[in-house]
């Protein structure tokens, strides 16, 4: 079944970010003969249905499935999906309409039965293998960050890099801003030294206490980041990760970041 295409936003925010296509030297290719913007639909297209990247059908028009990982690949080496993020980023900076009052931060489980790079026994998954995302985003749900560890990894043991992670978002007059005013986090980050990190940074904290708080006390705010990691889960290629490489399933993961912000983007700006 069809995928309907890339956004006009998304692509307008993209283009001028693909680097120009250098021909090989040692005999191959002199030209492409897959446009970059069929290259992008045929990305996406398995991004959105999980397919493998072999059983994209040629009969749309967007060229092989190989083609387009190799071009995936080949944009991500050139740091076009980060690009592409903090893009989308600053068009929602530049309406204002990135909440800064408060940011949520949370991890999710992803199975991953080839292995690979940042992957681990999920203790939580009778020990099978997997990988997590550990994601930031603002009041709204709007991703801010997305990293990946291995499954085994305990979500507190990424805090400081998902913080530190925050990009500093132009758009608005003055300096960029990269802190919201305070971040909510659950019991798994309720550790003294995710508290003294944000304290350096000037951010409150909103921290879960084990043994003292309810699960539900802080879930009014909360659950926005849990409805982002649902977000992730509809992109049929995340739901379960194949790649076995680290650096294809981050450009997978900006990528869709860059899509849920280009929601945003439409409805708001």
């Amino acid at each position: 079944m069809s995928r309907a295409p890339i956004s006009k936003e998304l692509w307008k925010q993209l283009e001028p970010l693909i680097p120009p296509f250098v021909p090989s030297r040692k005999g191959g290719r002199r030209k492409r003969t897959i446009s970059d913007e069929a290259a992008l639909n045929g990305i996406l297209y398995v991004l959105q249905t999980g397919i493998p990247w072999e059983d994209l059908p040629k009969a749309l028009g967007y060229g092989s499935g190989m083609t387009c990982w190799r071009r995936l690949r080949e944009w991500n080496a050139a740091g076009v999906w980060e690009q592409l993020h903090h893009a989308m980023l600053v068009r929602l900076r530049e309406h204002d309409q990135i909440d800064w009052s408060r940011a949520c931060i949370d991890g999710s489980s992803v199975p991953s039965p080839p292995g690979g790079q940042e992957t681990g026994p999920n203790p939580t998954d009778r020990g099978k293998l997997g990988s997590k995302r550990h994601i930031i985003v603002d009041a709204q749900g709007i991703p801010l960050v997305v990293l990946v560890s291995g499954a085994n990894r305990h979500d507190s043991m990424m805090f400081e890099t998902c913080v530190d992670a925050i990009p500093a978002v132009k758009g608005l007059k003055g300096r960029p801003r990269r802190r919201p005013y305070k971040l909510h986090a659950d019991k798994g980050y309720d550790y003294a030294r995710c508290r003294v990190h944000l304290r350096k940074r000037g951010i409150l904290s909103r921290i879960a206490r084990r043994g003292v708080e309810s699960r539900e006390k802080l879930g009014k705010h909360r659950w926005v980041v849990e409805r982002t990691h649902g977000w992730f889960a509809g992109f049929g290629k995340l739901r379960i990760r194949f790649e076995r490489q680290l650096d294809t399933h981050l450009a997978l993961l900006k990528l869709a970041a860059a899509i849920i912000c280009a929601r945003f983007v439409d409805r708001l700006c």
